[in-house]
């Protein structure tokens, strides 16, 4: 292995925490990644021509969705209503105000700080990727570079080892507007210089504008315009933040901020690191997984690991790097549909928080893998929004309480992106799901957040108001429905208690009980209101309740499956017959476009269901379709089309489901392990009941330590069976397994 990797190596195992590559990235989907939930930084790598894009998470470009507003149409929600149950299939199809598909305001980069110096060859040429760090280092003779995103400062780091130096800000990046009006900056300083980049939106007063401060150490800085020529350097520290603002930013205060990081003796870029790296590496290192791999394996470079896709130690560094993209991803926001990153302004899906499975399936890992940082990230996002979706369920339904948009830039929670063949706005499960990690999160720690606990009385209130019809049976009817993004082979989008929505509001319902004791009552009572599943003619949990409704079975999304997973509605121990008709539905599932997402989430309910042979296809089908690009970045579909953080974000979660599951009351253990991965270690796992946990196996037997916190009784189970177990704060309990 190259000596110039900056990976953590142990002796004798190989590559534990990072990726590296002997080439520079040529796409900039290959770059590798820093970030700290703010800003992001994309690193090519490339010898005499290195380029960082820049990215934050608050850069959207307008598009008239900031002048978007919901749709009127409470006034004609009991028509909808009464068409729908007197059998109109379409009736839904109507319901709109006629206006086009508006997309959200679309994610894109800000520009990129290019470093050029006279060709000298590359020999010796090595990038990689510290996960414990997050530092992005490249190196060969005559040049070494480190970058990482500051958790601390919130600043883009990198200092460059290189005599002889050009750095300019580049907006011109694939598919930048031609009319974006752009005006450079770059002045001289005692000790270096400042460079700006501010850059307006065609016909819009918004804007955004990025500020580097250049010191250097020796040597001779010339201005050239846009940017700078140092010569003669023996290090170079660049400091770079990038805000979207209104109006004019005050350029001088941004560069006084950035210098006052750099005040003080010593070693700047070393102290940065080192505050960073106290925040960084303590949540990054909180769970590990080690699946027994060959250290010879462990030691390729990511791009020759990709390859050999039945490896324990391919899977190892894609959990490795699915938590640290994740954590870097994580912060203002929680991770786009393309994370924290974009090289490119034309980006798919607008780069949007799309809700309806993609946020939901990237932050899934967030309570077991001990990530609590992108859960708050995931509530910033929500609490954030509330007035906006008060304004959903006002306009849409003329309820109060509150309903999730599908699609959000981060600016915006009304709903507004919908269409005939997508009618989003009709979708009332998102609240729910999106709440299901704070609510697992309160239960890891075994303290309930006000904030979540306010928003679940909110979602209550919606249902309360939402929930007035009723079947022939006096059932309440959830209507109108809408399983996304699927349909009834035998109607239209719009229907009749999806299953999904069933889940959502009985869970929605009763988890507020659970907050708000003095209204549980009332609250419990709706929810038993609600109609059972139905099971189909196949044997299969139908994915609309409403009798008539036939499935659709090739499709991505599995939302009617959302009782088995992220829920415990649906359970092969407390509700055998439905999960036995759970696990049908997921038998006769197609894989329909072969989005990652839906080969993930098929895995994720297939672990709950305890069926290893199905979650290891639906891994392999990810791991053998060419999803992951070099950076370890995944793609939507295979053969690397589309960059799309799905695969790689939701990972961690899958491989920690098929290991361990928990509920406030139950821990079962390697529920749904693939044969080829017969030892292994995870360590600190932490589980709904409150404890930490360690489990390690292997073909012979298996063990458990938990470290509880808090006095409980569980039920642990496992495939020999079930039995109780007494668990009390602080007292460490080793639980040998034998034949597990």
């Amino acid at each position: 292995m190259n000596v110039n990797t900056n990976v953590k190596v142990d002796a004798g195992t190989g590559i534990v925490h990072g990726t590296w590559e002997s080439r520079p990235a040529t796409r900039w989907e290959d770059g590798f990644l820093s970030g700290n939930g703010h800003h992001g930084a994309l690193v090519f790598g490339e010898p005499n021509d290195e380029r960082v894009v820049v990215t934050h998470h608050t850069l959207v470009r307008p598009n008239g969705a900031e002048r978007a507003r919901p749709p009127e149409l409470a006034a004609e929600l009991p028509a909808l209503q009464d068409r729908l149950l007197a059998g109109e299939p379409d009736a839904a199809e109507s319901f709109t105000d006629g206006r086009d598909l508006q997309w959200v305001q679309p994610f894109h980069p800000a520009f990129q700080v290019r470093l050029r110096r006279a060709s000298g060859g590359a020999r010796g040429h090595c990038r990689s990727v510290d996960f414990t760090t997050g530092v992005v280092h490249s190196a060969y003779e005559g040049w070494d570079s480190r970058v990482f995103v500051s958790r601390a400062d919130d600043v883009i780091v990198q200092r460059v080892m290189a005599a002889e130096l050009d750095i300019s800000l580049d907006h011109r990046l694939p598919g930048a507007p031609k009319d974006l009006g752009v005006g450079h900056g770059a002045v001289l300083t005692p000790d270096g210089a400042l460079l700006t980049l501010r850059a307006r939106y065609p016909g819009s007063d918004r804007a955004y504008t990025g500020v580097t401060l250049v010191l250097v150490t020796g040597g001779t800085s010339t201005l050239t315009p846009p940017g700078l020529r140092i010569a003669g350097a023996g290090s170079v520290l660049l400091l770079t933040r990038v805000l979207r603002h209104t109006g004019e930013l005050d350029v001088l205060e941004q560069a006084r901020a950035l210098r006052e990081l750099a005040a003080h003796e010593g070693d700047s870029y070393a102290l940065l690191l080192d505050r960073h790296t106290a925040l960084h590496r303590t949540a990054y290192a909180r769970v590990t997984l080690d699946l027994d791999a060959d250290p010879a394996e462990r030691a390729l470079p990511g791009s020759e690991l990709l390859d050999r896709t039945e490896s324990p130690a391919l899977l190892e560094r894609l959990f490795a790097a699915g938590r640290y993209h994740l954590l870097s991803a994580s912060g203002l926001f929680p991770p786009r549909l393309t994370g924290l990153w974009t090289g490119d302004w034309d980006t798919a899906w607008s780069g949007a928080f799309t809700n309806d499975a993609n946020v939901n399936l990237q932050t899934a890992s967030a309570a077991a893998a001990a990530l609590p940082e992108v859960t708050e990230a995931l509530a910033s996002l929500i609490h954030g929004q509330l007035d906006d979706w008060r304004d959903n369920a006002r306009a849409v339904f003329g309820a109060r309480g509150v309903v999730a948009p599908p699609h959000s830039d981060g600016e915006s929670g009304l709903t507004y992106h919908f269409s005939r063949e997508y009618p989003l706005h009709l979708w009332t499960a998102g609240a729910d799901w999106l709440l299901k990690p704070l609510v697992d999160h309160d239960e890891t720690r075994g303290e309930r957040d006000p904030r979540t606990a306010a928003v679940l009385a909110e979602v209550a209130l919606f249902y309360e108001d939402f929930l007035t019809r009723t079947d022939t049976d006096g059932n309440l009817v959830v209507v109108p429905s809408y399983s996304p993004e699927n349909r009834p082979a035998n109607g239209s989008w719009g229907a009749i208690n999806a299953a999904m929505d069933l889940s959502a509001a009985r869970h929605a319902l009763h988890t507020a009980a659970d907050y708000h004791p003095e209204s549980e009552e009332r609250r419990r009572a709706l929810a038993d209101r609600l109609p059972p599943h139905r099971i189909n003619d196949d044997g299969a949990l139908a994915e609309w309740a409403w009798p008539g409704l036939d499935d659709t079975y090739d499709h991505r999304h599995l939302s009617h499956l959302y009782g088995v997973w992220p829920l415990d509605e649906i359970t092969p121990y407390d509700t055998p017959d439905l999960a036995a008709a759970a696990h049908r539905a997921l038998e006769l599932r197609g894989a329909e476009n072969d989005s990652a997402h839906g080969h993930l989430h098929h895995a994720l309910v297939a672990a709950r269901l305890r069926d290893g042979e199905r979650v290891a296809h639906a891994l392999g089908q990810v791991l053998k379709g060419d999803f992951f690009h070099a950076s370890l970045m995944s793609a939507h579909y295979p053969n690397r089309d589309v960059y799309n953080a799905d695969a790689a974000h939701t990972l961690p979660a899958v491989l920690i489901e098929m290991l361990v599951q928990s509920t406030p009351d139950r821990l079962v253990l390697l529920p749904a392990l693939p044969a080829a991965y017969p030892s292994g270690e995870l360590k600190g796992v932490r589980t709904r009941f409150g404890a930490e946990l360690d489990l390690s196996w292997t073909p012979q037997e298996a063990t458990a330590v938990l470290r509880p916190t808090r006095t409980h009784r569980i039920e642990i189970r496992t495939s020999t069976g079930a039995r109780p177990l007494d668990l009390v704060a602080g007292e460490d309990h080793v639980l040998p397994l034998g034949a597990w």
